[in-house]
């Protein structure tokens, strides 16, 4: 190994160690240890130690082809001993300022997304849903209005008929009079169980409606 590539090594292990002690803190402040239970913090620092040691080999892997010396262990111990003394302070409240900038930009963001999308889009909603309801009234009026106009004119279109029809029973016999009467009274008999049956269904139905008001 020559001195130029000691030297880089030396370098870049020391650039590792305050790297080091700047990811230590970084997870410290993530992680927030006494809010998590104690599986998941171990599960975590096996992870982070894992990915740390890792990535510093791979540097020294680029350095110097992965070569251990005495000396880069003590370069790593130099390197987090500068961050901790000089640099640790000022990269906290660094962190904290990063921190608080990402959450007031995202705070911004979720806040103008409400603003211009959420809430166009959920008054659209309910325009639509209200003007679907009017139609649906208007066109339940259209057709009660339309039902009772056709019953009503069904009715007068009937009557010159009920007129022939009373006309003609006066001209018909008495015995095929009687034999008619007989066979209508039979009929309403069967019928009147029926339509009481549908007039108590209707009172309930309207009774429930009412109740539901």
């Amino acid at each position: 190994m020559t001195l130029t590539t000691q030297f880089m090594t030396m370098l870049a292990m020391i650039g590792m160690g305050t790297y080091f002690g700047a990811a230590l803190d970084t997870y410290n402040r993530f992680l927030q240890r006494s809010k998590r239970k104690s599986w998941l913090i171990f599960i975590n620092d096996i992870l982070f130690w894992t990915f740390q040691g890792l990535f510093i080999f791979y540097v020294l892997f680029q350095v110097n082809q992965g070569e251990l010396r005495f000396y880069i262990f003590l370069a790593l111990l130099c390197g987090f001993a500068a961050y901790q003394s000089l640099c640790k302070k000022i990269y906290l409240k660094c962190l904290e300022w990063m921190i608080s900038f990402v959450i007031s930009v995202f705070l911004f963001i979720v806040k103008i997304l409400r603003l211009f999308i959420y809430k166009p889009i959920l008054a659209l909603i309910s325009m639509l849903v209200t003007t679907v309801i009017m139609i649906g009234k208007g066109l339940f009026v259209l057709l009660k209005t339309v039902w009772k106009c056709a019953v009503f004119t069904i009715i007068i279109l009937l009557k010159p008929i009920k007129w022939i029809f009373l006309l003609f029973w006066k001209l018909f016999p008495k015995p095929l009079k009687k034999y008619v009467e007989k066979l209508y009274n039979g009929l309403a008999g069967k019928w009147r169980p029926v339509k009481n049956i549908i007039t108590n269904v209707i009172a309930k139905w309207k009774k429930g409606n009412k109740g539901n008001k």
